[in-house]
């Protein structure tokens, strides 16, 4: 065969697999390559979305980093949330998953009232938590007292903002627990039947039969809950609007962050400056800083992952 008729299969064969991949290399260009592009771009430049943009070097990065008073507040509370959120939500999302998968009668309605909470949408179960923690005439502090408890401000208190926030993703932990579920309910009974003839603890058997089976998804959990939770915007925003009592409609300004920015995120730092401000530079430095912190915690954690795995074997 010759050179040329080598060559020319070669030539057919990537231009077969280019057009297989072409429906994502279209879409990979036009949702993530040409924001991200556009995110540097912007930074480096004054834009407020009515005049034509222009350069101003690392003006955008020293204001967001030196001089703008909300950033460091809601970089320390987005960290909060993705440190305690994220590994309270790993960790009941695995204790409801093995209490529901333990129960021999009635686990279809345990399942049911687990995973309702989670089709709530994210507004009107955060404006039902702010009333239901209302630290004057909410239920929850009502009862505490009537025991003799102390009565937190939850929404309220800059300590107990973020705690309540947290109780809020708990109480909406039915997606994990679904996959926590199916990924327990794999794990072969030969294994558990081995450590039981063995002698192995409840607590032996879950460290080192159930743990091992179960890493990749505990892996997928965490790595997603990070990634959504560096995308913390509508939660903390409506309760601290509840809490407030800003709830107004249209049109009607709100500084985020009450009380005492213990409820502000980035995300909503983005949307402040973007939408609000119009300095649309700062916030591109802002999502910059979003995605550097997704990606570094998301390779840290694998990276992490294949160091266990290295280990094990």
């Amino acid at each position: 065969m010759s050179t040329y008729t080598l060559r020319s299969k070669r030539r057919r064969s990537a231009l077969r697999t280019a057009a297989f991949m072409s429906p994502w290399l279209i879409g990979f260009a036009v949702f993530f390559a040409y924001p991200l592009i556009s995110t540097v771009y912007f930074s480096f430049m004054h834009y407020d979305g009515f005049k034509p943009p222009t350069w101003t070097g690392t003006d955008n990065w020293s204001y967001v980093f030196a001089d703008y008073p909300l950033f460091w507040p809601a970089l320390r509370n987005t960290l909060w949330l993705v440190v305690v959120m994220v590994s309270c939500r790993v960790v009941f999302g695995i204790g409801i998953g093995l209490l529901i998968t333990k129960i021999k009668t009635g686990a279809g309605v345990f399942r049911t009232l687990f995973y309702l909470p989670y089709l709530a949408p994210p507004v009107a179960a955060t404006m039902a938590f702010a009333f239901l923690l209302n630290p004057g005439t909410g239920p929850v502090n009502s009862l505490l007292g009537d025991l003799g408890l102390p009565t937190p401000g939850w929404f309220n208190d800059a300590a107990w903002s973020k705690p309540a926030l947290t109780m809020l993703a708990l109480w909406g932990i039915g997606d994990l627990m679904v996959i926590f579920m199916a990924a327990l309910l794999d794990v072969p009974k030969e294994q558990y039947e081995a450590a039981e003839l063995d002698g192995a603890s409840s607590w032996q058997r879950f460290r080192f039969v159930t743990l091992p089976n179960i890493s990749p998804i505990v892996m997928f959990a965490v790595v997603t809950g990070v990634i959504q939770t560096m995308q913390y915007y509508t939660q903390p925003l409506v309760a601290g609007k509840v809490a407030s009592g800003v709830i107004g409609g249209s049109g009607q300004q709100f500084e985020p962050g009450y009380p005492d920015k213990s409820t502000l995120t980035l995300p909503q730092l983005v949307y402040n400056l973007g939408f609000q401000r119009f300095d649309y530079g700062s916030a591109c430095v802002i999502a910059l800083v979003l995605f550097a912190l997704a990606m570094a915690f998301t390779a840290l954690l694998m990276r992490r992952r294949g160091g266990l795995i290295q280990a094990g074997d």
